[in-house]
């Protein structure tokens, strides 16, 4: 059971790591472009919080906060928000560093 479990995990951590590769390419076509559809910005962040468990998938999710940050600050910090819930309720310097 225990090596199910292993298998499971290493798929699931594949796919996180596929998604995060697969979302890089938009994510810096929307910051380096100053895109400000918001619709898509906010899917694509709603799609990341799905992989901000990894580092790779915070640190491109606070990339297009950062970005999303100077359309909306309020819409910017319910994403912040979403994620302490989901992943990192102890982490208090999120909305900070979005704001550097």
């Amino acid at each position: 059971m225990l090596a199910e479990l292993k298998t499971h995990m290493a798929e699931l951590q594949t796919l996180h790591e596929q998604t995060i590769e697969a979302l890089t390419p938009t994510v810096q076509a929307m910051v380096r472009s100053g895109s400000r559809n918001v619709q898509q910005i906010e899917h694509t962040l709603d799609q990341l919080l799905d992989h901000a468990c990894l580092p790779e998938g915070l640190a491109l999710f606070k990339t297009l906060c950062r970005h999303y940050w100077t359309l909306d600050p309020q819409a910017t910090t319910r994403h912040v928000h979403a994620y302490r819930e989901m992943w990192d309720e102890d982490d208090q310097n999120d909305t900070d560093e979005v704001q550097e």
